[in-house]
């Protein structure tokens, strides 16, 4: 059994969520360690660990809003599926919006999971275990 802590990169732009997503994982079945990227620009250097991210932790799981400066969600999970030791991280898309055209183009560009907020213990849990086969597996990285 593997014991170490699940990595989940948050990537929101929002103080309040982030606390919140910090206060619910402390709550979760799983140990975990959390690391934040507050805009797209950095959470593509971090999981491309470039620049001062040139030794940033792999992901076991991505949290992604959907809203953020500099890039939006989608051209972060764009960036992800281009690259090959990234496309099989799960993504969970953690957002405010409910548009069917959002929904869409995340599941096109092979999000694993779209989650609108507020989200609570319940529900992350739900998300944490439909992406935990995967996780699970990139545990091994």
């Amino acid at each position: 059994m593997n014991t170490s802590a699940v990595e989940i990169f948050l990537v929101e732009d929002n103080p309040s969520d982030v606390r919140w997503m910090q206060e619910v994982l402390k709550e979760a079945p799983m140990r975990s360690r959390l690391t934040v990227a507050r805009d797209g620009e950095e959470a593509v250097a971090f999981l491309t660990q470039e620049g001062g991210y040139a030794n940033a932790p792999r992901p076991d799981l991505i949290v992604l809003d959907l809203n953020l400066p500099k890039k939006d969600g989608v051209e972060v999970l764009t960036a992800i599926m281009e690259q090959d030791r990234l496309k099989d991280i799960p993504v969970a898309i953690l957002t405010s919006s409910v548009d069917e055209q959002d929904v869409d183009n995340t599941f096109s560009l092979k999000a694993n999971c779209y989650i609108t907020k507020p989200i609570d213990l319940d529900r992350l849990c739900m998300m944490l275990s439909s992406v935990e086969p995967s996780i699970q597996g990139t545990n091994s990285h």
